[in-house]
């Protein structure tokens, strides 16, 4: 008689186990796949070419120095 219930104590334990795995499975069945699909993240960070421009102010026009004597003494 132990034999018998310490049987179908096994099995129901058995049953249920594979009862579990089975509705995990079913449950989480879109999570493993998307899992096993996953694409590893790349080690190197991508490189961003940023050309920075700073456009300078303009200069006014400059007049021409005409050079006389007084002037070329002066320097």
């Amino acid at each position: 008689m132990f034999a018998l219930v310490a049987a179908a104590l096994f099995s129901a334990a058995f049953l249920l186990a594979i009862g579990t795995i089975a509705w995990m499975f079913a449950l989480y069945h879109d999570k493993m796949v998307a899992a096993l699909q996953f694409q590893p993240i790349p080690q190197q960070p991508p490189v961003y070419h940023i050309r920075i421009r700073r456009p300078r102010a303009t200069q006014p026009p400059r007049r021409p120095v005409r050079i006389t004597h007084s002037n070329a003494l002066a320097a």
